[in-house]
């Protein structure tokens, strides 16, 4: 289950700007593999009915160290682990606008 309070220190922790920067990248990388709409392409579906049952940090850390034998890369190199956190967080909430 998601745990909110969590995903509300890890907002806290990231400034409006850098996460507007995060949301880009969630679109258009992310999107590049995952559908721009989320719903799927070369990458799974990545809306919260598809994420049921994947905990928010098994999430971060698919995020931090991709998927080995697959096209998911690990994104530690240019996100820290608060930043994964959030994005997932995002996923699992639906709140990609």
């Amino acid at each position: 289950m998601f745990n909110s309070s969590l995903f509300a220190q890890a907002s806290a922790e990231i400034d409006s700007e850098r996460q507007a920067e995060l949301l880009h990248l969630l679109k258009q990388d992310c999107g590049s593999c995952h559908g721009l709409t989320m719903k799927g392409g070369l990458g799974p579906a990545l809306l919260p009915e598809n994420l049921t049952g994947k905990p928010v940090s098994f999430l971060t850390y698919t995020i931090l160290e991709g998927r080995p034998g697959t096209a998911m890369p690990p994104w530690k190199f240019l996100l820290k682990p608060e930043e994964a956190e959030w994005l997932a967080g995002v996923l699992v909430r639906g709140e990609l606008r």
